[in-house]
């Protein structure tokens, strides 16, 4: 800073032992009414107010002193001595360790601020011998200490250090800039048709309030304007009078409003008869010498406002100074909650404010090492939005955390990719900064060379400062909506992955998560084993147009390569695919291929395939958008694979369900034969119920029906032994009491695993007269019911001990003839033991709609049997269900 070089300190005491002991050590630079009348200092205002010994106070302490100078009408000097306030209010209660006292005194000339603290053995630098320059003598620029002297010794007109009883006084002086009356604003001159107009002669109305709010005085143009006495206002509360226009919760309210330093804007004001007039007031906070605060009004009616109105507050329709700094461009109104709009607006400003021919902001990543590209205008080439780059290389001659002047690019250029092949030659950088932290940069440029210096840096810097924080705030509304936004995507993909256990459903379901939420297109590779390479599995675009020459072009292209079982890769096969094809311009795939990115399908620690995403050309992923991409992808995977898995025990099931059913049953003469087989449970084709019909010998074939105890794959593989050892007994010449006993003792063989059955078994020998005979055995199964031909119902056998139970079995076989038209109906507990409630089908319900059957084919007896379970209750059947018809047709039907 150029004032470095021109302190004038006090001169500054030596350190004797008796300054360092405490006592008072005097020299020119002390203060007090002594020193006061030789300097001819006059102290007309005192303000003061002591700090405890915490961190807050030199913020605390700030704000004191910037409203203690703009209450007095000093905004000259506020910035100097808020920031000598606040290194020496930070020495007292952080190096010092005590609470800080601070006070500030208005001179006729000057403002004196004094702090002190009561630790007066440190906050002064040990003095050697020898000669040292000023700022060695007063503060290691390095050091943790002394910095507040000299910045003392920097910025203030004088300052001195004073010692008494168990205190330090550290004081400095500012002079008062002289003011030369009417040259504090110039604003061009105008034409007379262009001046504000006025009704009358104008008149100021000079209102005064106390610290409650009350008013103090009340001069003759109030009076005049708004037609109250004086003496009927005086000491009445000034909201009696006001009416002010903001409503809660959306603008201060009148009390806070008074307490500002300075305020200025338009409100209401009542008349005596209580209609309200409206006026345009400028309102400055004051302190008398006694330190006590007030609040002086000026105010004029609403229609004489620019009176007052200050320059930089442009009535609407009045054009401003175009010479002027035009800070506020970058302030004006944008949609806080939208961080396009805000950035985008931001970068058009700052293009006018300096009249740049391009500009663009960028912004820090999360762990703030790289730049992203968020904003840009002017920039036709080279400007692609989301690139990264990292921070340290990207847009500075020496930090990009500091403000710079390219003064010609073509000399020097920066190494920020986003200006290569622009055209632009001068640049101006300003860093993004809240709270001392980077969060973004901000760029103009011009195709001019030389065109700013450093006071345009000062100006695009002062105004970056101004926006920061709100880009800063809305881009963490932002990413909090992303976040939730993200979780919200995930738990829905999660909760949709779940819903389905179909291979196919499953690649269509990850497919259409990721188009459009995170891309334009998504290809699905699988693997088919450990060895084969990943295939194309499915495909889609947000255009379904686009769907069949994307496949056309993706099946032409070598499939990408496992690689690694975590993280992104770019993927470039497809697009140069395309160019070795002559088809990057053609209708069908023109602007489909841009960046192309593959990511692993990995779970249960192996990539099972591989999701690629795809954008039009010119557009680039967000690393936001990535880190969603693989979120999802580790979740499609673990489904995709579950999916593998259930498909691939599903066929297995289904295999050796298929395995214990009968192949197709053998015609047999002279008898028709139908069967209804349903299992119970999803995916089951086999339960505990089972069926079977098989040739024995020529002209006589065994037929079963049977029940196994529960359902499910246990019941199943006692069905298969049951099948299977009924057809190897059968044809080994033993007749039907003699096999089942021989299955009773193999079920019991099992042991553990052994589950009691329930069997019909028979042989049946078609004869030529058109009969057909049969033996039977009913062990512990639903007796079999015989149809006859004129529509009566019987029972065709008798109950004996029912399998899996008893080593010795006293079985007997059974013989009847089926005459033609005759039928035998043999099913399993599920059709018997259908219930609804407390009522049950049972055997007299069955042999009920038997006996409707008159003159039905076996397969017609057997469908009405199905449909009247079915209908008895309105819940799908619970139980293994079997249907078994044998019918001997009339000669005729034969």
């Amino acid at each position: 800073m150029e004032r470095c070089t021109g302190p004038r300190p006090d001169p500054a005491p030596p350190l004797t032992p008796t300054a360092r002991t405490g006592r008072s050590a005097p020299y020119p630079g002390q203060s007090g009414p002594e020193q006061q009348r030789r300097s001819g200092n006059v102290v007309t205002a005192r303000a003061a107010a002591t700090f405890d010994p915490d961190g807050r106070s030199a913020a605390a302490a700030r704000g004191f002193v910037r409203d203690a100078l703009l209450g007095w009408g000093l905004p000259e000097v506020v910035d100097d001595a808020v920031v000598l306030v606040s290194e020496l209010v930070t020495n007292a209660v952080v190096h010092a360790g005590t609470a800080a006292e601070v006070c500030c005194l208005r001179e006729e000339q000057t403002v004196r601020i004094e702090v002190t603290d009561h630790h007066p053995e440190r906050g002064l630098p040990s003095l050697g011998d020898g000669p040292v320059s000023a700022s060695d003598r007063y503060a290691d620029p390095d050091g943790e200490g002394g910095r507040g002297l000299l910045m003392c010794s920097a910025l203030a007109e004088r300052w001195g250090v004073e010692y008494a009883a168990g205190q330090k006084t550290v004081w400095f002086r500012l002079t008062l800039p002289a003011h030369v009356l009417g040259t504090r604003y110039a604003v061009p001159a105008t034409p007379g048709s262009d001046l504000p107009s006025s009704q009358g002669p104008v008149h100021v109305a000079v209102v005064q309030l106390d610290e409650d709010g009350r008013v103090l005085a009340w001069n003759p143009d109030a009076e005049a304007l708004f037609q109250h006495p004086a003496a009927a206002v005086l000491g009445r509360p000034w909201a009696d009078l006001a009416v002010w226009p903001q409503t809660p919760g959306r603008g201060p309210g009148l009390t806070d409003t008074l307490r500002l330093a300075r305020w200025e804007g338009g409100y209401g004001l009542r008349l005596p008869d209580g209609e309200e007039v409206e006026v345009y007031g400028v309102q400055v906070r004051v302190r008398d010498t006694e330190g006590v605060p007030s609040t002086l009004c000026l105010l004029v009616l609403e229609a004489d406002r620019a009176v007052l109105r200050s320059p930089a507050r442009a009535l609407p329709g009045e054009r401003a100074d175009a010479a002027g700094p035009r800070l506020d461009l970058l302030a004006g109104p944008v949609a806080t909650d939208d961080l396009e709009t805000l950035l985008q607006r931001t970068v058009e400003r700052a293009r006018d404010l300096l009249d740049a021919d391009a500009a663009y902001l960028l912004l820090t990543t999360e762990d703030e090492t790289e730049f992203e590209v968020r904003a840009a205008t002017g920039l036709t080439t080279g400007h692609r939005r989301h690139t990264r780059f990292p921070v340290e290389t990207g847009n500075r001659y020496d930090s990009a955390r500091l403000p710079s002047v390219h003064e010609d690019l073509s000399s020097r250029p920066t190494g920020l990719p986003l200006l290569s092949g622009s055209g632009m030659r001068s640049l101006v950088t300003v860093p993004l900064k809240v709270e001392g932290r980077l969060i973004g940069s901000l760029g103009i440029a011009t195709a001019a060379p030389g065109r700013y210096d450093n006071e345009d840096a000062l100006r695009l810097q002062f105004a970056a400062d101004r926006v920061a924080l709100a880009v800063e705030s809305t881009r963490l509304t932002e990413l909090e909506r992303l976040r939730r936004g993200s979780l919200s995507f995930l738990v829905e993909a999660s909760d949709l992955l779940a819903g389905t256990l179909e291979h196919e459903q499953t690649l269509a379901l990850m497919a259409q998560m990721a188009v459009p939420t995170l891309a334009s297109w998504c290809a699905v590779y699988t693997n088919g084993d450990h060895s084969s390479p990943a295939g194309l599995a499915f495909v889609l675009h947000e255009d379904e147009d686009r769907i069949d020459p994307l496949r056309d072009l993706l099946d032409k292209t070598p499939s990408p390569e496992a690689g690694p079982t975590h993280g992104v890769r770019f993927w470039t096969a497809p697009t140069e695919a395309a160019a070795a094809r002559g088809l990057t311009d053609s209708p069908e795939l023109a602007g489909l291929l841009g960046e192309t990115v593959v990511l692993p399908l990995t779970a249960r620690n192996r990539v099972i395939g591989l999701l690629a995403l795809g954008v039009p050309a010119g557009v680039r992923f967000r690393q936001e958008i990535l880190e969603l991409a693989e979120d999802l992808s580790r979740r499609a995977a673990l489904a995709l694979d579950n999916s593998r898995l259930y498909s691939e025990r599903t066929a297995t099931s289904q295999a050796l369900q298929r395995s214990l059913l009968p192949p197709d049953l053998p015609e047999i003469p002279g008898v028709e034969v139908d069967v209804y087989y349903q299992a119970a449970g999803e995916g089951n084709e086999v339960g505990g119920d089972f069926y079977d019909l098989f040739t024995i010998r020529e002209g006589t074939y065994g037929f079963a029906i049977g029940d196994v105890c529960g359902t499910g794959p246990e019941a199943a593989s006692v069905t298969g032994l049951a099948r299977h050892s009924l057809r190897l007994l059968a044809r080994e010449g033993l007749d039907a009491p003699q096999v089942l006993r021989r299955l009773n003792a193999a079920i019991l063989d099992e042991g553990s695993r052994s589950r009691f059955l329930t069997l019909l078994y028979g042989e049946l020998t078609p004869r030529p007269d058109g009969s057909t005979e049969l033996s039977l055995v009913c062990a512990g199964h639903p007796l079999p019911l015989r149809l006859r031909t004129d529509g009566q119902v019987d029972r065709a056998a008798t109950p004996q001990p029912l399998l899996g139970v008893m080593d010795d079995l006293e079985l007997t076989a059974e013989h009847l003839v089926l005459s033609p038209g005759e039928v035998l109906l043999c099913v399993t507990d599920g059709v018997t033991e259908r219930r609804e409630g407390r009522r049950m089908l049972g055997d007299d319900g069955l042999a009920e709609v038997l006996a409707g059957c008159t003159g039905l084919t076996a397969g017609a007896v057997a469908m009405r049997v199905q449909r009247a379970v079915e209908r008895f209750a309105p819940e799908p059947p619970s139980d293994d269900m079997a249907i078994l018809t044998l019918r001997v047709p009339n000669q005729r039907q034969s």
